[in-house]
């Protein structure tokens, strides 16, 4: 109980807010750190569809429907 109440008068007003991730990058914050790995992570995954997604098309739908041949 001791540690809370000393860095509640060492933070003062800025006590309970969140706290940057490092001092040079103010706005980046914990939270907002987790949402940028969770969007990009969607965004990988994404790309992986499309790209198995093209590469099926490029591998069996062409060849089968006469599009091109693969050797």
């Amino acid at each position: 109980m001791g540690e809370s109440k000393r860095r509640k008068e060492e933070l003062g007003e800025n006590y309970g807010k969140p706290e940057p991730i490092v001092s040079w990058l103010p706005f980046l914050t914990k939270q907002k750190a987790s949402q940028f790995v969770q969007i990009t992570t969607t965004g990988a995954w994404i790309g992986i569809a499309i790209m198995v997604a093209y590469w099926v098309t490029i591998r069996f739908i062409g060849p089968v429907f006469g599009w091109w041949e693969v050797d």
